[in-house]
């Protein structure tokens, strides 16, 4: 098997996972009636751009600790709206949720999708207080395509970005199912169509070959039923930032969709693992 036929099976998590339709559909009516029930405040613009807004579901009890989630699909894929399901749990343990969204690939890169990302971290923390939040409570997570992200912002050199902005905006990050080295994605010709990498492109845009930039703790996660490439980005993460990850949760029984519920699960490792990052287990 040549190097592209293995990096395009070990990346093809829908075809890996067939449940995935029915998973998809149950997080859609889940979150379907998270908007209709709790407090929220949705499609909140931080740019200037279509995708550029995010949903805020905030808490009404605890010390102001905010999440905000970004979701996968590959960059290419899915929106806000389908984690809302998210926000019950989070909230109901003090935690505010923050769904954000950004342009897709193939209209915009990978590195314009990085740069939203910062745009909507900067947003966050000049209006958090609008929402009850802390500035000084701000995390960033997110799954696949947006653990990515989530680890980007962990590198990011904030008051180089903005000199307004503090140069520990996030006090932690979760990152699940993440990929951290781009490189194999080039070869991955289903999915590398949309998102037009190259090897020096794929690199530039690789948190495992960047610092972070704080000493502020990131929890890792991946599925134990993943497939052998996820488990190797989500260990080489782990490698690399060795003075950043505190933990990583090998979640059993979880594969690359169903591990996002266990986020909404306050007694699973990956929640529990999440409070204490955010040093809410005290």
């Amino acid at each position: 098997m040549s190097d592209s036929e293995f990096y395009s099976r070990e990346y093809n998590n829908r075809v890996l996972f067939p449940n995935h339709p029915e998973v998809m559909a149950r997080w859609a009516d889940k979150s379907a009636r998270t908007r209709s029930s709790m407090i929220c405040y949705l499609d909140r613009q931080y740019g200037e751009s279509a995708g550029e807004m995010l949903d805020i579901f905030p808490a009404r009890k605890g010390d102001g600790t905010c999440m905000m989630f970004i979701h996968g699909g590959f960059w290419r894929a899915m929106d806000k709206q389908d984690f809302s399901f998210l926000a019950p749990a989070l909230v109901d343990s003090g935690i505010s949720l923050i769904a954000v969204n950004y342009d897709l690939c193939p209209h915009v890169s990978i590195e314009a999708i990085v740069k939203q990302m910062l745009r909507a971290s900067g947003w966050l923390w000049k209006h958090a207080e609008d929402y009850g939040m802390d500035q000084d409570r701000l995390y960033v997570a997110g799954h696949s395509a947006g653990g990515h992200l989530a680890a980007m912002m962990m590198a990011a050199l904030w008051s180089v970005y903005d000199d307004e902005l503090p140069r520990d905006l996030y006090k932690g990050a979760l990152a699940i199912s993440g990929v951290y080295d781009l490189r194999p994605i080039v070869q991955v010709d289903w999915l590398n169509g949309d998102l037009k990498l190259d090897e020096a492109s794929a690199l530039k845009v690789s948190p495992a070959f960047l610092p972070p930039a704080t000493r502020a703790p990131v929890v890792t996660a991946v599925g134990a039923k993943e497939s052998s490439e996820f488990k190797r980005q989500d260990a080489l993460l782990g490698a690399r930032w060795k003075s950043a990850v505190t933990a990583d949760v090998i979640v059993p029984g979880a594969d690359h969709f169903t591990i996002v519920d266990e986020l909404c699960n306050q007694s699973s490792a990956l929640f529990t693992g999440t409070r204490k990052m955010m040093k809410l287990d005290k």
